[in-house]
Parts: C-alpha cells; sequence; structure tokens
C-alpha cells in the first residue's frame, strides 16, 4: 500500500493492503452519524482545554485547535462541509477537516481519547438535548389538555369499561385523565437524563489512558454530573439510549391509546368531537370524507418506535464487554425514535386545544346504556339494603328498562317500587347523568368541583417542574 493510500485512514499502519470498496461503504457511519457533529466539536472543544490545562498540549495548540474547530463548526451549519465515506464517521471527518485547516496540531487533539469514548459521550450529549425537547413538547401538550379541561370541567360523557358504556364522567376528568399518563411520562425522561449526563470521555478505548488528564475538569466543561466511574463500562454501555427509547415507547403507547379514543370520537357514529380541518385530510373519490390522519399515523408510528427498542434490547443482549461494532447499529433506531417522537408530541399538542366537544352528543350518549345503574344501586345501599341485593335489584330495573326500550330515568316509580319497597319519589335524583357526576364529589371523582380542584393542582405541578 502507498503511503497516500495509507495516509487516508488513521489506523492503517498496522495494514498491507486498502480496505475493499465495498467494505468501506458498508462500515461507515457518516451517513447517518454526522448529525452529531455539533456535540463532536463540542466534546473536541471541552477535550482540548483539558489537555491544555494539564500541559499534555501548549496553549498555542490549543488556541490553534479551537480556532480551526469554529471554522469547522460554521462550515457544517451551512451544510458545506463534505462528509467522506472514506472518512468512515463523522468523528474522523472533523479530525481530518482540522488537520487540513491548522496542520499538526489538529492530529494532537485525539490524544488521550478513543472513537470508542468519543461516540458514548456524543451520544450523550446528543440525548440529553432531545430529552429536554421532549419534555418541552409534552408540557406543551398537557398545558393544551389543561386547557380543554377548563374549558369542559362540566360537560358530561359516557365513561366507558370494555367499550361498553360504563357510568356518566366529565370531559374535563377524562382529559386529566391524559394528564397524568404525560406527566409520569415526563418524570421518568427527568429520571432518564440523570443517568444520560455521565461522561465516558477519558475511558479511552477501554482502559483509560495514561497520561495526566483531568476527566472531572472536562465534566464540569460539558455540563455533565461527573465522569464514568469505570472505563470498561463507560465505552460499552448503551443502556442510556435503551432507556430514553423505552421512555419514548411507553409515551407512544400513550399517544396511540388517545389517538384511538380521538379516531373513535370523531367519527359519524360517537360525534363526541371535531378535529380541526388543518389537522385532517378528505378522501379522493367520497367528498364526504374527513379523515383523522394526524391520529391515525401516530397510532401507526407507535409500531416502529416499540420495535426500535426491541431492536435496541436486542443489538445489545449477546455483547461481552468492552467496546464492538455492533454499537454503530445504535444510532439509527436512536435517531429515528427521537424524530418520531418529537413529531408526534408537535402534533398534538398543536392539535389538542384547538379540539372542538360537541357536548349535546356526549351528554345524549351518557344518557343511554343505563350508565346511571350503579348510582341505583348506590342509592339503595344508603337505604340500608347491602351492595349484592341492591346489584340484583338494579339488574332487573335494567332488564325492565331493555324489554321496554327506555332507559332507567324513564321507568315509572309503580314500576321501580315494585322492584323494591326502599324506592321513594327522591330515586329520580340519582338517574340523571347530572345527579350522577355530582355525587362523585371526593378527591380524584369526576364531579366538576373536583375536576376544577385537580386542575388547579395539575397547574401547580406543571409549573414547579
Amino acid at each position: 500500500m502507498t503511503d497516500k493510500a495509507k495516509s487516508d485512514k488513521p489506523w492503517s499502519g498496522r495494514f498491507t493492503e486498502s480496505t475493499d470498496a465495498f467494505v468501506e461503504a458498508f462500515t461507515a457511519s457518516v451517513g447517518f452519524d454526522w448529525r452529531l457533529y455539533p456535540y463532536d466539536i463540542e466534546g473536541s472543544r471541552a477535550h482540548a482545554r483539558m489537555l491544555a490545562k494539564t500541559g499534555v498540549i501548549s496553549q498555542a495548540e490549543c488556541e490553534a485547535i479551537l480556532g480551526g474547530l469554529e471554522q469547522i463548526s460554521q462550515l457544517a451549519a451551512k451544510g458545506e462541509l463534505d462528509w467522506s465515506v472514506a472518512l468512515e464517521d463523522v468523528h474522523m471527518n472533523i479530525e481530518a477537516r482540522l488537520t487540513n485547516l491548522i496542520g499538526e496540531a489538529g492530529k494532537k487533539l485525539h490524544t488521550g481519547r478513543s472513537r470508542n469514548d468519543q461516540v458514548a459521550t456524543d451520544l450523550r450529549l446528543y440525548l440529553r438535548d432531545q430529552i429536554d425537547a421532549a419534555r418541552a413538547e409534552l408540557k406543551r401538550l398537557q398545558q393544551g389538555l389543561l386547557m380543554l379541561a377548563a374549558r369542559e370541567a362540566g360537560t358530561i360523557m359516557p365513561g366507558f369499561t370494555h367499550l361498553q358504556v360504563a357510568m356518566p364522567v366529565t370531559f374535563g376528568h377524562h382529559m386529566l385523565a391524559w394528564f397524568e399518563n404525560l406527566q409520569r411520562d415526563r418524570e421518568r425522561l427527568r429520571d432518564c437524563r440523570r443517568r444520560v449526563n455521565v461522561m465516558p470521555l477519558g475511558a479511552a478505548a477501554l482502559a483509560g489512558t495514561s497520561f495526566p488528564i483531568d476527566r472531572h475538569d472536562t465534566a464540569r466543561q460539558l455540563g455533565f454530573d461527573g465522569p464514568a466511574e469505570n472505563s470498561l463500562d463507560a465505552v460499552s454501555d448503551r443502556d442510556f439510549v435503551i432507556e430514553f427509547c423505552s421512555c419514548a415507547a411507553l409515551i407512544h403507547v400513550h399517544l396511540s391509546r388517545f389517538s384511538e379514543e380521538l379516531i373513535l370520537w370523531a367519527s359519524t357514529q360517537f360525534g363526541f368531537i371535531d378535529l380541526p380541518d388543518r389537522f385532517c385530510t378528505g378522501s379522493s373519490i367520497m367528498p364526504q370524507k374527513k379523515n383523522p390522519d394526524v391520529p391515525e399515523l401516530v397510532r401507526g408510528k407507535t409500531g416502529r418506535v416499540i420495535g426500535h427498542l426491541v431492536g435496541l434490547l436486542t443489538l445489545m443482549k449477546g455483547q461481552p464487554l468492552a467496546y464492538n461494532k455492533d454499537n454503530q447499529e445504535d444510532k439509527e433506531p436512536l435517531f429515528d425514535t427521537v424524530d418520531t417522537l418529537l413529531g408526534c408530541l408537535r402534533a398534538f399538542a398543536d392539535m389538542i386545544p384547538a379540539m372542538q366537544v360537541r357536548a349535546e352528543n356526549m351528554l345524549d350518549a351518557a344518557t343511554s346504556g343505563y350508565s346511571t345503574a350503579t348510582d341505583l344501586a348506590d342509592y339503595l345501599v344508603r337505604k340500608g339494603m347491602a351492595f349484592r341485593d341492591a346489584h340484583e335489584v338494579v339488574g332487573s330495573a335494567v332488564r325492565l328498562a331493555i324489554d321496554s326500550r327506555r332507559d332507567l330515568a324513564e321507568l315509572e316509580l309503580g314500576e321501580l317500587q315494585a322492584l323494591s319497597r326502599l324506592i321513594e319519589a327522591d330515586v329520580f335524583e340519582v338517574l340523571t347523568a347530572q345527579g350522577s357526576v355530582a355525587a362523585r364529589k371526593h378527591f380524584g371523582a369526576t364531579a366538576p368541583e373536583q375536576v376544577r380542584a385537580a386542575l388547579a393542582r395539575a397547574r401547580a405541578r406543571l409549573e414547579a417542574d
């Protein structure tokens, strides 16, 4: 191999022939890891400053490196940096350009580090920012839910179990249920970020370095809580990627369940809500159609996010310590998970506050399906009947209503009294949807007064975090 051919690769001294062209393309990662360039440059700046502080390089060399990195950053930001497959990855592309710009000093930047700890550091810096972005979008979505819940705190709708009408609830209460799901999601991301915020840099290839580096100084510069404790673990760990993707998968499960409700509620059969036109599309053949494409697509994208999580778990399950080339396969699923999550959260955060509620349709649905049957059973219990006996009596009342095609509230007092002598004229107060929700006024329940109290608590929690 010629000297020129050797110079194309930073590791070519040990080799006697050039890399096969197909293998070069097959093993390169720069086609996707180029997006780490801001974090690679950020890490390199901190590393150079630390090397100068510890006397490994001179201050003049450090200044040259910092100046060259700034030029590269500006070129990359403008899309004017040529990412070469021959240089394999984002790290070697930046290092090669740096050496071309500033000469010998550029070759000294890699002192005391390896691509193994470099890429792990880049990923953590990148993921830290993406977690912050995801938490911000989640918070924006939660704020939209609170706006909607406040607007519809007293709006009555049917609550469902098994997708069958169960009991009346308020729409505000239902929206606050989704707020709680997303609050747990934001808390999980916050916890995940704490484990992300550990610095691998200085672990080098796997065993550390013989140079007198100061890893705590580099960690402080980069905003990490501290350096990783063990060099082997630092370069081979991808738990933080898997944990983030696990959080993302669970967020998508919540978004998918919410999407399913929106799709049902927007249908002609339910008619509970109107989604804004700008979040829907029509049919190429049926002029009357208004399709809820955004929630449908979010529901569909959930599958790919869950798939990425399973793929990453499978990727890591057979790897011995420390770094292995397999780990190159962590980036594409991570990047796609981040992009998908942020896109779906943005769509929901924009769409939810603009959603319109059809209160009359909801109330009509809540007053059908015998949704106040449990209220009638509770009424009998308060009159002194054992609950199991009350359950039997109300079951008979429901059968009578079904057979006569009436709702419970439409039964005659005499018909109800024939089922139990405990029933009096005040029974009809509990057989309305309004009476049902108003009666559930303890902490965490669906009464409008409790929804408003829960809204105040939710706002305080959101502002505190």
